[in-house]
């Protein structure tokens, strides 16, 4: 159940605990890195904020603008922020 893992995923990795169904943004090919990989997009439009629990898998979070992130923000983010945010079409590559 993929919207079930990304709820769970989101409030282990960031401590958001989504009080409505996430929605599918897109679905990208991963195939370049591993194959049969494919990377699912959902995101949630209302939330509430608790303490993450977990705490090997993510180094360090931070919340930024979609328009003003950190210099070394991988392209794969920057992306997916444009096809959210900017109106961008979603690539089918990751």
């Amino acid at each position: 159940d993929c919207p079930a893992a990304a709820v769970r995923e989101l409030r282990e990795e960031t401590g958001l605990i989504a009080t409505v169904p996430p929605r599918l943004v897109s679905v990208h090919s991963n195939e370049r890195f591993f194959r049969g990989d494919h990377v699912l997009v959902f995101a949630v439009d209302a939330f509430t904020v608790t303490e993450r629990t977990s705490h090997g898998e993510i180094a360090e979070i931070g919340w930024f603008h979609p328009h003003a992130l950190p210099d070394d923000a991988h392209r794969s983010t920057r992306d997916r922020l444009a096809e959210i945010f900017g109106g961008v079409l979603a690539s089918p590559a990751w």
